[in-house]
């Protein structure tokens, strides 16, 4: 009877899960295939493929806008990713220390994440104006002259991520769930022992959310790695084409402009799978050396 019921219970949870596994089939395994597939031939849509063997891959090593491309990714990556963390990290020690109003700060907050980032982009676009920007309005204010921010390459990167921490809400909300699970008790035996504010945040605080941090470093940094809608927005679209340089190429701006401008699909597939190995890598080795310094429940270190 036990076996039959566990049969029955199978079944249903196949059933359950079986529109995720197609979905999963059709929308993400089978495109990741066929863009492998797409990677050794000179594909361009309106042709039919013909084998290249490596040769897309050897362009790649190459190409020296794929390594102006990547400088530029891992720039901006290295200036979003901590902003965003101490960001989202702030903002939810304020949230935890409201009260009875964090519930709508805290949608307040996450609002900007259904903002379209098309339309975030645009709208920074204007706030970052040289000329007639409303931030460099404020800060003519206080004396300060402000950089053109989306045309000085200097400046192209900072306010990409600047823009980018726009959609922190997300982080935020997790981090504050991360907090209120923090016990009283630590804080009261560390008040006890005569710790102030900061040594308590350093020693108490922070090893209890190292898992919700840990968590949101990765997911920013594979998110950084992939930026493109808010790039292309603000430095590739119709009115800014003009103005773009090779300081505002991320890589998955130069991977749509093979894709979709050169109809290169083939060489795009190649750049494609360059970077799912570059993600791996890097979330490898945070993962490796992240597990060193996260605090799990139930673990004795």
């Amino acid at each position: 009877m036990s076996g039959r019921l566990q049969r029955q219970e199978t079944r249903a949870a196949f059933g359950f899960i079986s529109p995720w596994v197609v979905g999963f089939l059709l929308f993400t395994a089978g495109p990741m295939v066929a863009s492998l597939v797409l990677s050794f031939t000179d594909y361009s849509i309106v042709d039919t493929a013909h084998g290249v063997g490596l040769a897309n891959y050897r362009e790649l090593s190459e190409d020296p806008r794929v390594r102006t491309a990547l400088i530029n990714t891992v720039v901006y990556a290295l200036l979003y990713v901590p902003a965003a963390t101490v960001v989202a990290l702030g903002l939810a020690l304020l949230l935890h220390r409201v009260g009875r109003a964090a519930g709508f700060f805290r949608t307040a907050f996450y609002l900007p994440v259904m903002t379209p980032a098309v339309a975030a982009g645009a709208m920074f676009l204007l706030l970052l104006n040289g000329q007639r920007g409303l931030v460099n309005e404020v800060l003519g204010w206080f004396g300060v002259q402000g950089p053109s921010w989306t045309t000085d390459p200097t400046w192209m990167k900072p306010s990409l991520a600047v823009v980018s921490l726009w959609a922190v809400g997300g982080s935020v909300v997790i981090y504050l769930a991360a907090l209120k699970n923090v016990p009283v008790a630590l804080h009261e035996a560390a008040m006890l022992d005569g710790a102030g504010p900061v040594r308590r945040f350093w020693h108490v605080t922070v090893p209890m959310i190292s898992g919700a941090l840990f968590f949101g470093v990765v997911t920013h940094t594979i998110a950084a790695l992939q930026m493109f809608d808010q790039a292309y927005t603000m430095f590739y679209g119709p009115q800014q084409k003009a103005s773009a340089s090779d300081s505002s190429l991320v890589y998955m701006v130069y991977l749509f402009q093979n894709a979709f401008q050169y109809f290169r699909m083939g060489y795009a597939s190649a750049l494609a799978w360059l970077l799912f190995v570059i993600i791996l890598v890097v979330t490898v080795v945070q993962v490796r050396v992240g597990n060193r310094f996260v605090h799990y429940e139930g673990s004795r270190s």
